[in-house]
């Protein structure tokens, strides 16, 4: 399992349709979602990163839905999804809990579905995750990605996923395949 790698879905700073520096809204699916992907990979834990206090509050209202309320009787499974979600208020606040945790600074990841000249490939970061020792966040942007400031914050930048000429997924499907290239069984399912 990959406890020690764990993501992030950045909500603020993220860039806006004209370049601008925004927050965007959180959303149930995201949650929901990303949080079972988590789970799926053996994720050390999924933070949810805005500093809106009414998203915060929307976040911990979702969560507690389905972990305490009605909702963990109704799904027990989306209840251990969710356990692995967390709120920040900054990727700095994400990352110190992250690295106070593993008692050793995390490597920050980041992704976009823009080329960056000094990215790092899938083999060459799944071949970084061999090291146990070492916490890493990987961070997915929301509206229109990580501003450049995050990227160049960053200890490496993944390559984007290459599509046949359009390439706009949602964050959600980015999240699925990016985690099942880093931590997918690579061995051929139909031997």
């Amino acid at each position: 399992m990959a406890s020690n790698l764990y993501i992030g879905l950045v909500h603020h700073p993220v860039y806006g349709r004209k370049r601008e520096v925004i927050a965007t809204a959180v959303t149930n699916f995201d949650i929901h979602d990303i949080s079972r992907c988590a789970r799926t990979f053996g994720l050390g834990g999924f933070f949810i990163i805005t500093p809106l206090e009414s998203q915060v509050e929307l976040v911990e209202r979702i969560i507690s839905h389905w972990s305490q309320g009605e909702g963990s009787v109704y799904n027990p499974t989306r209840k251990e999804s969710l356990s692995l979600v967390r709120v920040s208020r900054s990727i700095d606040g994400a990352d110190q809990e992250i690295s106070r945790f593993h008692q050793k600074k995390a490597k920050r990841v980041a992704t976009g579905a823009s080329p960056h000249p000094d990215c790092i490939g899938y083999g060459g970061l799944r071949e970084l995750f061999k090291d146990r020792e070492t916490p890493f966040f990987l961070l997915f942007g929301t509206g229109w990605g990580l501003t450049q400031e995050v990227k160049d914050s960053s200890d490496y930048v993944l390559a984007p996923i290459e599509g046949k000429g359009y390439n706009h997924l949602s964050v959600r499907s980015a999240v699925a395949i990016i985690l099942d290239r880093l931590l997918g069984d690579r061995i051929s399912s139909s031997e």
